[in-house]
């Protein structure tokens, strides 16, 4: 595996997060309701029903949010209006999760200087930053950065990307924002194996940081990068039809983890003079069970090590890119951590990628 090091400074910290918001829809959906529904809309068999109930009970998965009733996303739409749906509920999720970070920071919109919104369940032209820029009193020269290709591993890269922007603003603040809303991306004539298990996964929910590089308290970002998967483009993904977005999820994506995350982890501590054991808040993204499972095993961590990532995948399912955000939250809510202490903030989606950053709590 390439050093992954041309072209970061070592152990450069830029920026600390000062907050973190989160924003869900009003509706839910629990595991038996999510079962009863399979059985009313899927055509299979009892054999295959049952095989698919027992995916459902061993996602980890108690409960989703949604932005719609069951009755009404399992409903096929035109991909217009599914587009006019994104848009509607992007915006609103997404100006709620930013106002909350914002005010969480003592920060108003004017103050940020570089705004990034990460989404990968819809696409819109302008995109969801101008949105908000327009409705929110965002400065007109703000920076925007609109990311929608990273899939689930966008969260961490909004994060990696703002490190880099504060590393040449020193003094600047950053505002990344995620919204995601799978729910639109359901396909009730799709019985691929990919499309049965989204089912069970994944929910809807937005989550924002904002990342200042003044002084303060919390996590600071010490470094971050990125890692592509070779030959491995047909690991994750969407395929946009005429019917919306049919989802890509070959089944040896927790496989293909398992294989390279303890050297892909290994050697980009390594080349941060960190070591495992140094590592306090691992902040890991909940793709699912299997996959934490096997990077818990394939790096020697107990489960009280990745809990909140538990959680947050028992809670509200798989929000693809902001379900790293979720988790991050999950750790700031806990008892403060001691200065100095290191967390490393892991995110993986199409490509097939990593995207990592390592954390240092200030006092």
């Amino acid at each position: 595996m390439a050093s992954g090091s041309k072209g970061f400074v070592r152990d450069g910290g830029a920026g600390t997060i000062a907050s973190v918001a989160t924003a869900l829809p009003a509706y839910t959906m629990a595991r038996d309701e999510v079962k009863r529904y399979m059985r009313e809309v899927f055509a299979l068999d009892e054999r295959k029903l049952r095989a698919l109930y027992a995916v459902v009970d061993n996602t980890r998965v108690e409960t989703r949010h949604c932005i719609f009733p069951l009755d009404y996303f399992i409903k096929p739409r035109p991909l217009a209006q599914l587009t006019r749906e994104y848009r509607e509920h992007a915006v609103s999720l997404g100006r709620q999760a930013a106002c909350d970070a914002l005010s969480a920071a003592g920060l108003r919109p004017a103050d940020i200087d570089l705004f990034i919104t990460v989404s990968c369940t819809g696409v819109i032209i302008p995109s969801l930053d101008a949105y908000l820029i327009n409705d929110m009193g965002f400065r007109s020269d703000v920076r925007r950065l609109p990311i929608t290709e990273l899939g689930c591993a966008a969260g961490a890269a909004a994060l990696g990307h703002a490190w880099h922007f504060l590393r040449g603003c020193p003094e600047g603040r950053v505002l990344a924002l995620s919204v995601e809303l799978p729910t639109l991306t359901f396909q009730r004539n799709d019985l691929s194996q990919a499309n049965l298990i989204s089912c069970a996964l994944f929910g809807d929910g937005a989550a924002a940081a904002v990342i200042t590089g003044e002084p303060q308290a919390g996590p600071r970002m010490m470094a971050a990068e990125s890692y592509l998967f070779p030959h491995s483009l047909d690991a994750m993904g969407f395929d946009l039809r005429e019917t919306g977005f049919h989802i890509i999820l070959a089944r040896e994506v927790p496989d293909l983890i398992r294989s390279r995350i303890k050297q892909l982890v290994g050697g980009f501590l390594e080349r941060h003079h960190r070591r495992q054991e140094e590592i306090a808040a691992w902040v890991l993204h909940p793709g699912g069970q299997k996959l934490l499972s096997y990077i818990e095993q394939e790096l020697g961590l107990d489960s009280g090590q990745t809990q909140p990532s538990w959680d947050v995948l028992r809670d509200y399912g798989n929000l693809s890119s902001a379900s790293v955000l979720f988790v991050l939250k999950e750790w700031l809510n806990k008892e403060p951590m001691p200065a100095g202490a290191s967390g490393l903030l892991v995110g993986f989606g199409p490509g097939f990628s990593a995207e990592m950053v390592l954390l240092e709590w200030r006092n």
